[in-house]
């Protein structure tokens, strides 16, 4: 049984000469990201995305816009990377990150005299912005070099002699992340500044991670009285063989002393203080191995006593708390069913939802931000099937409001395809499965189309109902477009998640022939040209799908991991994956690791398959895409290999690049597109 609901649209009528989405047009949409609303709850400063043709590079800036939609004006503007708004206590500054002299430094905008002063002026590039209560003070996150690692005694070049350049010497089990690339030797630390500039002043120390890490700034919170910062440290030992460990701490702001709060196995994060300074929440889970466990949301006294949960049991996986003026409820958000709303819970577990719709990014994976005012104004990043991200503001007692239109003249110029929600049922087991069909822009019911079944990676992530750039230009192409929530996905409970622990990919696959089948129900599909893609994980199943069927003409696999047992030795998280995703290291567990290959299933291909990876990407290293393309060449398939400079995974640092995933892909399929 498959039931469609028609998702809202634009109802502005579109002129004649609208065209559908090119791929050139993704150097000309927007996005709004990081909306922090005034104490008072009259602006909203927020970051605006943007790519620029010319140098084929995104740029972000800040933009303010009165929380009534009214006097929107760029704050800042240029070729330049600016992120994290952050209103002083008073509202009367902003304070923001930009590159603008050459190296991130904090920046205060004064709201009064429309100024702008450089708080900071170093090598240390800030993060994680945060003002004092009484707004005198600043505290960051940046990172502090260690001495280089030497091991022997190497030479010493003469004077003006051009040599090549030395090796490189690690010691460390991470030591390249992807989007990061070689990692410094060195350790995240606290800093405080005058909130009127001056010495910067560095407040934990040691040979160990406080607030994030090399690879993920993290976060820190003013205690209401100024003395302290409560944040989550990593001080353990060994703690990279333990990449979701950390514990909470309060750092004395005058001297350093370190007084630990939380003591137990698992990722305790995202800290925020009471506004009476007498309650600290947080976000964790006790980690028991599991491949996914919901994150919960917990309270505890600033000594770190009385620790309890208030998600326990709604069976949800919540981040990012904020919270209330009242100090009796916190705001959350939370994926619910692909979509990703703010929660406001109560301190005795009421749960209420407050906002729906926030989207942040260029695809239909969950995200987004929000901030919440003094009087209880929630400014979120909103996005929709037919909408990329803007501004919209949720108060108590009235209708959610939109108040930017970042792409409203470019769409009026475009015609987008149709999106559908669709709930089926899967062959194997009658699980329900959530999925979401983009029709091509005209669509004529009466016609059957090509399809492309797209699959999200993760695998612990979800497509949902959000603005998806890539997929609304596979349907410009005349392609229906279908992409689903198998097993596995996020946002339907903890133990839909944990259908695939230990077994992924697996009986996933029966999940998303289903929803093909479901499609074809319905007689609006060419069923000689069905064509398949995803990427990271969604390249694993692409590559798992025509390892078990030929029903594809063709399959584009972009950056996907093939053998389980060279990933867990080589990508960036290995030290997580190993551990949760499997029952243990490789050489403890041959046959888990084998049935899972996709090298197991890789004689059984005769689709033509073309594989796309980005040279930079450590997430899924290219030594998996090369694996997979030459026992296909040895087997005698079709197939490419496409590899991509400077890119990580994801392949979306270029704008152009990420054109070429579509390109590449759409050119793929037409080649062996069935045309009789």
């Amino acid at each position: 049984m498959v039931a469609l609901t028609a998702l809202a649209m634009s109802t502005s009528p579109l002129p004649a000469q609208a065209r559908p989405l090119a791929p050139v047009d993704l150097f000309a949409l927007q996005y709004a990201g990081d909306p922090q609303i005034s104490p008072d709850g009259q602006w909203i400063a927020y970051v605006r995305k943007w790519s620029d043709i010319t140098t084929d590079r995104r740029y972000s800036n800040i933009s303010l816009v009165r929380a009534d939609g009214t006097q929107g004006r760029a704050l800042t503007s240029g070729a330049f990377t600016e992120t994290s708004p952050r209103w002083s206590p008073d509202g009367t500054r902003l304070l923001y990150v930009s590159n603008r002299g050459g190296k991130p430094q904090l920046y205060v905008h004064t709201m009064a005299s429309r100024t702008d002063v450089a708080l900071t002026n170093d090598d240390r590039a800030p993060s994680a912005p945060a003002w004092s209560a009484d707004g005198r003070q600043v505290a960051f996150l940046a990172l502090v070099p260690t001495a280089p690692l030497v091991i022997g005694q190497p030479l010493t070049p003469p004077a003006g002699a051009t040599w090549a350049a030395p090796p490189k010497v690690t010691d460390r089990l991470t030591f390249r992340y992807d989007g990061l690339g070689e990692l410094p030797r060195a350790f995240m630390h606290a800093f405080v500044v005058s909130a009127n500039g001056g010495a910067v002043r560095q407040v934990t120390r040691g040979d160990f991670d406080h607030g994030g890490t090399n690879y993920a700034p993290g976060s820190l919170a003013w205690t209401p009285d100024g003395r302290e910062l409560v944040m989550p440290a990593r001080r353990d030992t060994n703690p990279e063989l333990h990449q979701r460990e950390t514990e909470l701490y309060a750092v004395s702001v005058a001297d350093g002393a370190l007084r630990r709060l939380t003591r137990r196995y698992g990722p305790d994060a995202s800290p925020v203080v009471s506004p009476d300074g007498q309650w600290i929440a947080f976000t964790g889970f006790d980690d028991t191995g599991a491949s996914f466990t919901n994150t919960q949301l917990y309270v505890m006294r600033r000594d770190g006593s009385g620790r309890r949960s208030l998600t326990a049991n709604a069976d949800r996986n919540v981040d990012a708390p904020v919270w209330a003026a009242d100090g009796q409820a916190l705001y959350v958000r939370s994926d619910v069913e692909g979509n990703t709303r703010v929660l406001r819970v109560t301190l005795d577990g009421a749960i209420t939802e407050v906002a729906r719709d926030l989207g942040e990014g260029n695809s239909a994976y969950g995200g987004g931000s929000f901030s919440v005012s003094r009087g209880g104004v929630v400014a979120y990043s909103r996005s929709t099937p037919q909408e990329p991200s803007d501004v919209a503001v949720a108060a108590s007692g009235a209708p959610a409001r939109v108040v930017t239109a970042l792409n409203a003249a470019l769409l009026t110029e475009r015609r987008l395809g149709a999106v559908e929600e669709l709930w089926y049922t899967s062959s194997k087991d009658g699980l329900k499965i959530q999925g979401w069909l983009i029709k091509p822009p005209g669509f004529d019911p009466s016609r059957k189309y090509p399809l492309i079944l797209e699959i999200h990676g993760g695998p612990f992530l979800n497509y949902g109902s959000r603005f998806d750039e890539e997929k609304q230009l596979m349907a410009a192409a005349g392609y229906l477009v279908l992409y689903v929530n198998p097993r596995g996905s996020t946002s339907y409970g903890e133990s839909f998640a944990m259908r695939i622990h230990h077994t992924y990919p697996g009986d996933d696959r029966f999940d998303l022939e289903s929803g093909v089948d479901a499609i074809i129900a319905r007689g609006i599909v060419d069923t000689t040209n069905l064509f398949v893609t995803g990427g990271s994980g969604g390249g694993v199943l692409t590559a798992w799908l025509i390892g078990h069927t030929t029903r594809y003409r063709a399959a584009a696999a972009f950056y996907p991991v093939i053998n389980w047992e060279s990933f867990n030795l080589t990508a960036d998280i290995a030290p997580n994956t190993s551990r949760t995703w499997f029952p243990g290291m490789p050489w403890d567990h041959v046959a888990n690791y084998d049935q899972r290959s996709l090298l197991s299933v890789v004689k059984q291909v005769k689709t033509p398959t073309i594989i796309m990876t980005g040279e930079e990407d450590y997430r899924t290293p290219m030594s998996e895409s090369e694996q997979y393309y030459k026992a296909l060449k040895m087997l005698g398939v079709e197939s490419v290999l496409v590899r991509v400079p400077e890119e990580s995974h994801g392949i979306r640092k270029r704008p152009s690049h990420e054109a070429s995933k579509v390109t590449t892909a759409l050119g793929w399929f037409a080649r062996y597109r069935y045309t009789p």
